[in-house]
């Protein structure tokens, strides 16, 4: 598969710590059945949490041999990423 045919996960408002954890399971539950497209094209205020859930989504690819990809990652998103030293980590964007 590739990010063209992948299922697109479109994630809306603020993902935060108090919001975070309500899209573990989706996000593993779609991932166990093919490649993910996450959509962060709606989100509008993220914190670490969000990129622990973006670390969750890469293991449960792993786990499954499904690849997962972002669009639209926040910027503010990346430079979290970048201060914690995990920027290149981060899924590749579709």
């Amino acid at each position: 598969m590739s990010a063209q045919s992948a299922q697109v996960l479109r994630l809306e408002g603020p993902l935060t710590m108090h919001t975070a954890r309500s899209h573990v399971d989706e996000g593993r539950t779609r991932l166990a059945k093919g490649d993910l497209v996450v959509d962060f094209s709606a989100v509008g205020e993220a914190d670490s949490a969000a990129v622990a859930l973006i670390f969750d989504w890469l293991r449960a690819a792993a786990v499954s041999g499904h690849s997962l990809y972002v669009r639209a990652l926040p910027d503010g998103l990346r430079s979290l990423a970048s201060l914690y030293g995990v920027e290149a980590l981060l899924p590749p964007e579709a």
